[in-house]
């Protein structure tokens, strides 16, 4: 079952508690929309304390039903509930054990993507089409966060039939894939994307 509006997630790239869930969005093949929260972010971190009441990430809402939470494992319940068949895999069950083995993921790249870098906001959010567990996607997914560029993720883990959509959109496949409506600009290569968000969008 898909979404018919985008579930909203605010969240922390270098938090271990977001990765879980940005893992269970890559099992149900999600497309989310992410607002990031770097540390001194001025816009959606306390967007998300106003709405959420806490300083607590990730902090989820989802459109199609009203349902908002905080917690990374009731997050994983729920969408689990309402977008996939209501088993939790086994590798997102194990409550802590889980959460170090997300931590333990994100120690190579230790503080990337968890500072803010002045930017400017854009009009719309990007669209970016890519999947956890891709180096690739981790290093232009960092730039976002960094930037607090809000973005729309079309998830395309392996076994995606978004795969093919973007195969037939562009001729061939290859991740991560950025379109930015405000500018027009559509592009792959993680380098190349990561230096035109920080020339587009970085405060010079």
């Amino acid at each position: 079952m898909k979404t018919d509006l985008s579930p909203g997630l605010h969240w922390i790239y270098s938090c271990p508690f977001c990765r879980k869930v940005r893992e269970i969005v890559a099992v149900l093949d999600l497309d989310v929309l992410y607002y990031p929260c770097p540390r001194n972010g001025p816009n959606f971190r306390p967007k998300a304390i106003q709405l959420g009441g806490k300083k607590q990430f990730p902090y989820m809402v989802d459109p199609n039903t009203g349902v908002s939470m905080y917690e990374s494992d009731d997050i994983i319940k729920y969408l689990v509930g309402k977008y996939g068949d209501g088993n939790v895999p086994f590798m997102l069950s194990l409550g802590l054990l889980t959460t170090i083995t997300a931590g333990l993921a994100l120690a190579g790249r230790a503080g990337k993507g968890s500072t803010y870098t002045p930017a400017k906001l854009p009009p719309k959010p990007l669209e970016i089409w890519a999947y956890e567990g891709s180096p690739f996607c981790k290093y232009v997914r960092e730039v976002l966060v960094e930037l607090e560029l809000p973005h729309l993720q079309r998830t395309c883990a392996r076994g995606s039939a978004k795969r093919q959509i973007l195969y037939d959109k562009v001729g061939h496949f290859q991740v991560p894939y950025l379109q930015d409506p405000n500018t027009g600009v559509e592009m792959f290569e993680s380098a190349e994307i990561a230096e035109y968000l920080r020339a587009t969008y970085a405060v010079q």
